[in-house]
């Protein structure tokens, strides 16, 4: 099997590659569902004792309160409710629309955090115990940080690998390595962010937050974990029998038999425990494990169908020389180094 994966390597080189476009084409031009952290919005927490929470019912008294501001306003985007774990509280979550003046914008908070508090107190006797605003310039913050976070990260990454690979075997520079685990991590990163967008395009309450950018970074480094164990084993064997009696398609396939169970059966189980936290876990952690869901496929396609076939196919014309360790050469030979 994945012998045929280096021989059809372009066939999945080309569908990598245009699902990728299609991913970048759809972060930058698609309209993004995002959460209140991202475009501003208000969080108003109530207290009940004797009422039986009914989450349907409480969305919709907050709809429909949402609609009434909406028919001469239309300043509110989204509204969303939900009860806190373990305790007799829930939130109602309003994201507000950025293209109204600032002043403007908080007058409509304020008003529409007191329309709750009031209908609510009407009709259950709920308290208001907490309100938040969140400045819709808090997302241009949190854009940046990400940006240069992301950014930090991959570099460092494609730095260090550098490193650690230097001297792999004479013919395949160590920049090969980190090239590839750079065009990886970028494949990861993009086309989960787009399986993530995509579902969140129907499903409304997945959508774009903070915790998505953390899983953004988790993805990163799962990914490079999972590239570096193939590329361990490849160094490792390319070591033994490089110039020997087996050529670089070779000890690739046998790299990636070596490492073949061991990354799928990691995933598997990764797999499997985000399934679980997904359906039996609070909803406010759920944008995070479906992100980090489809990071694990998408990681698990790459260091398998991207990574080790990309090395082959820059340097399946090198000839490899037999690797000689450095304490092997005699002293003439090392001043000669």
């Amino acid at each position: 099997m994945l012998e045929n994966v280096i021989h059809k390597r372009r066939f999945f080189f080309a569908i990598s590659g245009l699902i990728f476009l299609v991913s970048l084409f759809t972060i930058v031009f698609w309209n993004l569902n995002l959460w209140i952290d991202m475009t501003g919005g208000t969080q108003s927490e109530f207290r009940y004792e004797s009422y039986k929470f009914d989450q349907e019912e409480i969305q919709k008294e907050a709809e429909v309160l949402s609609e009434h501001r909406n028919i001469q306003w239309n300043i509110i985007n989204s509204i969303s409710a939900y009860k806190i774990t373990g305790e007799n509280i829930f939130v109602v979550e309003a994201g507000f629309n950025r293209n109204v003046d600032e002043k403007e914008l908080e007058n409509h908070k304020i008003k529409f955090r007191n329309e709750l508090e009031t209908r609510f107190k009407e009709l259950w006797d709920i308290e208001l115990t907490k309100y938040t605003n969140i400045w819709a310039s808090f997302w241009d913050y949190i854009k940046d940080t990400a940006k240069l976070t992301l950014f930090i990260a991959i570099v460092a990454i494609a730095i260090y690998i550098a490193y650690a690979f230097s001297g792999t075997a004479v013919g395949i520079p160590s920049l090969s390595f980190a090239w590839i685990t750079l065009i990886t991590l970028l494949h990861d990163v993009v086309i989960s962010s787009w399986l993530y967008i995509f579902v969140s395009t129907f499903i409304p309450q997945f959508q774009i937050d903070t915790f998505f950018i953390t899983a953004l970074l988790t993805i990163l480094w799962y990914s490079i974990n999972d590239t570096i164990v193939v590329f361990d084993r490849i160094r490792a064997n390319l070591r033994e029998f490089g110039g020997k009696w087996k050529d670089l398609k070779e000890i690739i396939l046998l790299s990636m038999n070596e490492s073949f169970t061991r990354s799928v059966y990691t995933s598997l189980t990764l797999a499997f425990v985000l399934v679980c936290i997904l359906l039996l876990w609070p909803d406010s952690i759920s944008w995070f494990t479906l992100t980090m869901l489809f990071g694990t496929i998408i990681w698990t396609f790459s260091s398998i169908c991207i990574a080790s076939p990309l090395l082959y196919e820059f340097h399946r014309e090198t000839l490899i020389s037999e690797y000689i360790k450095q304490e092997d050469l005699s002293e003439e030979d090392k001043l000669v180094v």
